[in-house]
């Protein structure tokens, strides 16, 4: 019999804390919506869009550019909440709204603690960019 996953929201805010000034290091210093920039790392390009900019919240979307085919490529949405300090993952591949909780097994097959693991995915990420020596390119449309 499985257990019933509950959440430690505790640890999720924790990492929603630390993401969150992890991509501020990382984002673009203009915040306005369609801004973009691009960094390598270790051969890979990766780029972040500011898709949404208001008083309290900045939407962006962070994807690998290249030749990857489409459904090996990350792609993440992060809302960032500058009243909360806090960052999440809205969404990812072909996951539109990320629930808390999923039971197992589901028709989608989503682990029941997806939520707090593509958050963990992000604070990996952030992490290696911040660690790996970033060359960052500004794109100009």
């Amino acid at each position: 019999m499985l257990r019933q996953y509950k959440v430690d929201l505790n640890a999720l805010m924790r990492m929603y804390e630390t993401n969150y000034a992890k991509l501020l290091r990382l984002m673009p210093r203009d915040d306005n919506v369609g801004v973009s920039c691009v960094y390598e790392i270790q051969g890979h390009e990766f780029q972040m869009d500011i898709v949404e900019s208001t008083r309290y919240t900045t939407l962006l979307d962070i994807w690998q550019r290249g030749e990857v085919p489409q459904y090996l490529r990350p792609r993440l949405t992060v809302r960032m909440y500058h009243d909360a300090r806090v960052a999440e993952v809205c969404t990812t591949q072909q996951i539109s709204r990320i629930q808390p909780r999923y039971d197992y097994p589901n028709p989608r097959m989503h682990q029941r603690n997806e939520k707090h693991q593509v958050n963990a995915f992000l604070a990996d990420w952030l992490a290696h960019c911040l660690q790996n020596g970033i060359t960052k390119h500004n794109i100009i449309y």
